[in-house]
């Protein structure tokens, strides 16, 4: 096929926070070198941040290192943390617990990952950066001796089969001297790099959350700019990981969240009804009683940690950000940890492009440059802290204060953990949740939640969510598990569907697909690979 091809120093795949710092740190060395740089990002969604996703309360280390006047050149953070609440739950009560000492968020703020994302893209198109949004990389580039060379986009309008439509475009070939890998928790490509060299072979394996976030408008007299609450306990059983946070920031919003660990056993648990019914609570309703819901989305959080960081660097490239798994999860932050990430790497590929025959060499000082960093330290700190909880709620809850208080993160040992696709039982050895219908009021079902989304998805289009053995959703799936996939995915994109002679059959309706990749991880069998759809497919976030 004849495709275009374009060539840079540097292209990176993924324009949130780690790949637009990346970028931004690469011109800023350039400038001070008085060298020239050309620099390219690629990014899967239609417009920059808009499908970046997270709570968020952002920790302003790493952007105070990047561009230290970010206040005045309009940075969008304007509500700052003033109040940190903590509780456990029962049904019916709410238990005040002591802040730990990681939530503490003074000096923090509130904000719109999104909105924080475009202005990272400005500031970087404003440094002579090429942002090429609405183009999915779905391929490398390899030379003769393995390295990788640059990526491929998506080749675009192609329909179910695909076959080429009228619109078709075949996809780009970008070359560089070194690729940056930035496209986030479980891309794609980066299993792939994972897989070819090895990268994760020494490593624990990673292990995730879900978090399903929607965004509010609340009546003023209920909103407090500021104020922090995150919640354990109800309406999770003792031994599944998770916990909900409801951030005030903003004229009126109010950010709500539930996180559950992709390491839970019950194959009925379904992740987005329980932020549904956790609305209910008697201490968290009366915050939404005249509100209005505004946004909504998902996506899936790398929890692993320190142990869980594969290899970093490969022959022509670097992975950066959530797609290493730099969350510090005692924290529950990860985009001052992403961004320092990125900055390091930033100047390893400076250095090593500053000599002339070193073209797709493997960059060894990348991880040795975060070791000496605070980065390694804050994360080997709290490694221990979400393993802990394998144990179950109040085990864990115990073991971190320990930790904490008395080893203060020098423990001597390192917890492991297995795989979250391991963890399910069999359906037959488990109860069914009784989870309430929705009233449309303070609960709602999924399909009018992915609405809220702003979901762009051609339907006439390859589907993006591939079956490694379609035989396996029935045999397995379905008889074993009771199809745990119609329930953990926030979507409804999986449906058991029977058809006219009573034979079951796996319904895949990736246009509800939010690409929040949970089972790309959960499936017990592994079998169900998500890739990515024609660019500019998939939620578009304004304010989340």
């Amino acid at each position: 096929m004849q495709r275009e091809t374009m060539s840079y120093d540097v292209v990176i795949v993924g324009a949130g926070p780690a790949g637009l710092t990346a970028a931004i740190q690469l011109k800023q060395l350039a400038e001070q070198q008085q060298t020239s740089l050309t620099i390219c990002i690629v990014e899967k969604a239609a417009e920059i941040g808009g499908q970046i996703l997270s709570g968020a309360v952002i920790e302003t280390r790493s952007l105070d290192e990047l561009i230290p006047d970010w206040k005045e050149r309009g940075a969008p953070l304007n509500t700052q943390a003033s109040k940190d609440r903590f509780c456990y739950l029962t049904e019916n009560k709410a238990f005040p617990l002591p802040v730990p000492p990681p939530l503490n968020n003074h000096g923090n703020y509130i904000i719109s990952l999104s909105q924080f994302c475009r202005w990272l893209g400005e500031h970087a198109q404003s440094l002579g950066i090429d942002i090429f949004p609405g183009f999915a990389a779905t391929e490398l580039l390899y030379s003769d001796t393995g390295a990788v060379t640059g990526i491929i986009t998506g080749d675009m309008g192609l329909d179910k089969q695909g076959q080429q439509k009228a619109t078709f475009q075949p996809g780009i070939a970008l070359y560089a001297r070194q690729v940056m890998i930035a496209e986030g928790c479980r891309g794609s490509l980066t299993k792939t790099l994972e897989a070819r060299y090895g990268l994760r072979d020494a490593q624990h394996p990673q292990t995730y959350g879900i978090g399903i976030k929607e965004l509010w408008e609340i009546g003023k007299a209920l909103h407090n700019p500021g104020e922090i609450l995150h919640t354990v306990g109800w309406p999770l059983d003792n031994k599944t990981y998770g916990g909900s946070f409801l951030y005030h920031w903003g004229e009126r919003f109010l950010s709500v969240g539930f996180v559950v660990g992709l390491d839970y056993e019950n194959p009925y648990l379904d992740p987005f009804a329980e932020l549904q019914r956790f609305k209910l609570h008697p201490a968290i309703k009366p915050l939404f009683v005249g509100g209005t819901r505004v946004g909504y989305g998902a996506r899936a959080i790398s929890e692993g940690g320190w142990q869980a960081i594969p290899s970093l660097a490969f022959p022509g490239g670097v992975l950066i950000g959530d797609c290493a798994g730099f969350l510090n999860v005692a924290k529950i932050k990860g985009t001052h940890t992403a961004m320092k990430s990125a900055i390091e790497a930033a100047k390893q590929v400076f250095k090593l492009l500053q000599s002339a025959d070193t073209n797709h060499a493997t960059i060894a000082d990348y991880k040795p440059a975060l070791q000496t960093s605070w980065l390694w330290p804050e994360l080997k700190k709290v490694r221990n802290i979400r393993p802990a909880f394998r144990k179950g709620l109040w085990p864990g809850l115990l073991y971190s204060a320990f930790d904490a208080y008395i080893l203060r993160g020098r423990a001597p040992w390192t917890f492991q953990y297995p795989a979250d696709y391991l963890q399910l039982k069999l359906a037959k050895n488990c109860i069914p949740i009784n989870y309430p219908k929705p009233d449309q009021v303070f609960t709602f079902d999924k399909l009018s939640s992915v609405y809220l989304s702003n979901i762009r998805h051609e339907e006439n289009q390859p589907c993006h969510l591939q079956l490694t053995n379609p035989a396996l959703a029935i045999e397995v799936n379905l008889q074993l598990y009771a199809s745990p996939e119609t329930r953990y995915c926030p979507a409804n994109v999986y449906e058991i569907v029977t058809t006219q002679n009573q034979t079951p059959y796996l319904q895949i309706n990736a246009q509800n697909c939010i690409q929040c990749k949970t089972c790309d991880i959960k499936d017990p069998k592994q079998n169900i690979q998500w890739v990515p759809p024609e660019g500019g497919s998939g939620p578009c976030y304004t304010e989340m």
